[in-house]
């Protein structure tokens, strides 16, 4: 496997200086909300300790029909085992900066984001970013804290670390839980919280609240992709894929931010293919590519199948052959529905190519020994023996994906650059136990629950 250490360290001053660049830029609109500068802290020794989990590898998978297959390892932080790390560190590397630029404390304050019991990867993600800089010493535990709101549903994804074992760090930056099964709930008190509650927190406690969710915090990180995508795959010639799966395609906007960063450098990379991949809980991104439409109506019509009980379609290869459930949520992490990206990247695999498929939980387990065997075998990734110990679907639902889409000739004679942007079992972490979290019923709650945390770090 090619492998680059310390990724983010390595791609330092071009990260800087594109986020740089972006803030001076026309396409920049000023938040009405807190937003710290995209700009980095200088890369001294322990800021290059704080971002070492960020490594990236490509490995050769091989040939598979007409096509080359290839792994782009974004997992390698075995504190999230996704890709949400490198953004993670980005945000709160910007935070640090503006903590040692102006003295102000910031308490960064994210949502879950997912439909179904599960919390998000990007919640894990920001506070595992938000330990780490305090456990090698870019910050003080008191200069920047963060605090979570998830739904009481979600409590059985939550993971364990140091900022909820550890008394003192778990009153600085607690984990609220709040009694509800949607997660928009979650996101609605948040946000009645930011817009009450931020500049008295300011006033008061010289406190910035950061809400940290909008696209523009995470696109700069992801360009980091693009960089290694040119240092670790020499171009063949015959086309490059990037295949993913996605529910807004954040990661996707990030690396075609890459490309432009790279061409204004005069760096040339294979033209941006991409092969959308989602699941039939929310296909929207493939609805809207290939037919300019959300429309649920149309999704083939599926029939039960007398034989075996399946649901089954022979009308459109972009969507399963086989399902248990026509109606199946296989991966909440991909809860997106209508996403304001899809126009972005129609345009992008309208203009250079690309596909887009649809795969359901049954493909994914027909197909689960192949694929644990081919990426553990060639790509170094491990996946439970048995799969409903898997928790994070993203992988196995790209993997499948491709196979299925050269399968039936949606892609072919391409180099296929997989994005490997999740995935772990129950074995990869330890579930946070209910005294680790804190109660709430609503805004007042939240807003007590803050304060109690802000007070704390006083």
């Amino acid at each position: 496997m090619n492998h680059i250490d310390n990724a983010l360290a390595h791609y330092y001053d071009v990260l800087k200086g594109a986020m740089n660049g972006y803030q001076r830029s026309a396409d920049f609109v000023p938040s009405d909300q807190f937003l710290p500068d995209f700009d980095l802290p200088v890369l001294d020794a322990t800021m290059e300790k704080f971002l070492q989990p960020s490594g990236i590898g490509v490995a050769d998978l091989g040939d598979y029909g007409d096509c080359s297959l290839r792994l782009l390892n974004l997992m390698g932080n075995p504190g999230t085992r996704t890709t949400k790390t490198f953004g993670s560190m980005i945000n709160v590397a910007r935070a640090v900066h503006h903590i040692r630029t102006t003295g102000e404390r910031v308490v960064i304050i994210t949502p879950s984001s997912r439909t179904r019991p599960t919390v998000t990867a990007r919640s894990t993600a920001l506070r595992s970013a938000v330990e780490r800089a305090v456990t090698v010493g870019l910050v003080r535990d008191t200069e920047l804290q963060i605090v979570t709101a998830v739904p009481e549903a979600s409590r059985h994804k939550l993971w364990s670390s140091a900022l909820s074992d550890d008394p003192r760090l778990r009153e600085l930056n607690p984990m609220a839980v709040l009694p509800c099964e949607v997660p928009v709930h979650v996101k609605l008190m948040i946000a009645e919280f930011m817009s009450q509650h931020s500049e008295e927190f300011q006033q008061r406690y010289g406190v910035r609240l950061w809400h940290t969710l909008e696209l523009r915090n995470y696109m700069v990180a992801d360009m980091v992709r693009a960089l290694a995508e040119h240092d670790l795959m020499p171009d063949s010639g015959r086309g490059r894929i990037h295949a993913h799966s996605v529910s807004s395609a954040l990661g996707l906007l990030g690396l075609q931010f890459g490309h432009d960063e790279l061409a204004k450098l005069g760096i040339d990379l294979p033209a941006l293919q991409l092969m959308l991949v989602q699941h039939l809980g929310t296909p929207d991104m493939v609805l809207s590519l290939y037919h300019d439409s959300f429309d649920p109506d149309l999704v083939p019509a599926y029939r039960r199948r007398a034989s075996d009980g399946l649901y089954v379609q022979d009308q459109d290869p972009h969507f399963p052959s086989v399902t248990f459930d026509p109606a199946e949520h296989l991966d909440a992490t991909f809860y997106s529905r209508t996403p304001v990206t899809s126009p972005r990247i129609n345009a992008v695999i309208r203009q250079n190519g690309g596909a887009g498929i649809v795969v359901s939980l049954y493909e994914c387990l027909q197909r689960y020994n192949e694929v644990r065997d081919l990426i553990a075998v060639s790509g170094g990734v491990h996946l439970p023996a048995d799969p409903r110990r898997l928790r994070e679907w993203s992988l196995v639902m790209a993997v499948t994906g491709v196979l299925n889409g050269i399968d039936r000739g949606l892609i072919g004679d391409r180099d296929v650059l997989i994005h490997a942007s999740g995935s772990y079992s129950d074995e990869d972490y330890t579930e946070l136990g209910p005294a680790h979290s804190v109660q709430v019923q609503g805004v007042e709650d939240f807003t007590r629950a803050v304060r109690r945390a802000v007070e704390a770090g006083r």
